[in-house]
């Protein structure tokens, strides 16, 4: 595992790490964090794959884990930001860096919702979704769907007013994260466009992409449903290809997945099901 920074457009310094293996495949694989994940949750599943033959890179975007600044208070950066000029700076460095390799993308959560932000999105061969769908609330089950309109619709905005970033991990939602980050997560819980209407204020590429994506989602993730995953697909990248995987928990050993213990070391064996599709 090498530790590496990238520079952005903007000149803002990127923490990332790239894992190379010691007999290579030519493959790439590029891990696209979920909202507030540190990339530290994903260096097992990195390792895993770079044992079987695949170069990975995984990132923080600003504002979260290593790349985060000294002050959150105040610090301009949103999910549109982590898709324009992050997750394009990470591209940017792959073509130069590995011009000849086949490349892929994970993305977990945010980070699939990201890749129609970015015209590079075109170069990767393959995409795996882990845990991510249009997350409008109308698309959540009852109880989560409560959660989420108290959550997104008092707690969030005011909390964030208040402290001028969102402390996400009073909540168990991860990472604390940058206000705008924060005001984009509302948009797609609350606003019936979704990630739609995240992409409405940026370059939007989404209808460009038209490769197969392999969409897995865990039985006991609450915060996804059948119908949000499909609107995902279906609305917002209609010209991807997309199989279907649904894991069950009695698939994991200690019972449990949810929407970020997939990458845990424990359900390690699971990962083969990714392996399978992308070798």
């Amino acid at each position: 595992m090498q530790s590496i920074n990238i520079l952005t457009e903007d000149n803002y310094s990127l923490s990332a790490h790239l894992f190379e293996p010691e007999h290579s495949n030519e493959k790439l694989l590029l891990i696209n964090s979920a909202t507030g994940v540190k990339q530290q949750i994903y260096f097992s599943f990195a390792q895993f794959f770079s044992e079987q033959g695949f170069t990975v890179m995984t990132y923080d975007y600003r504002g979260i884990g290593q790349s985060k600044p000294d002050k959150m208070k105040g610090f301009e950066a949103s999910m549109r930001t982590w898709g324009t000029r992050d997750y394009k700076a990470v591209t940017d460095y792959i073509k130069a860096n590995f011009p000849n390799h086949q490349k892929f993308c994970l993305g977990h959560s945010v980070g699939a919702l990201i890749l129609g932000m970015n015209p590079d999105s075109e170069m990767f061969k393959e995409f795996a979704f882990v845990g991510t769908q249009n997350a409008f609330v109308g698309n959540l089950k009852f109880k989560t769907k409560i959660e989420a309109y108290l959550g997104f619709g008092i707690v969030q905005p005011l909390s964030t007013k208040i402290l001028g970033y969102f402390p996400a991990n009073w909540f168990g939602l991860g990472e604390s994260l940058p206000s705008a980050s924060a005001f984009d997560w509302r948009t797609l819980i609350l606003n019936k466009k979704s990630t739609n209407k995240l992409l409405e204020k940026v370059d939007d590429f989404s209808r460009n992409l038209t490769q197969k994506v392999f969409v897995i989602r865990a039985e006991d993730d609450v915060w996804l449903t059948e119908k949000g995953v499909k609107s995902l697909l279906q609305n917002t990248y209609p010209n991807l290809k997309p199989t279907y995987r649904i894991i069950k928990t009695s698939e994991s050993e200690k019972g449990e997945i949810g929407h970020i213990n997939f990458f845990r070391s424990y359900n390690k064996k699971l990962w083969n099901i990714i392996l399978k599709e992308l070798n």
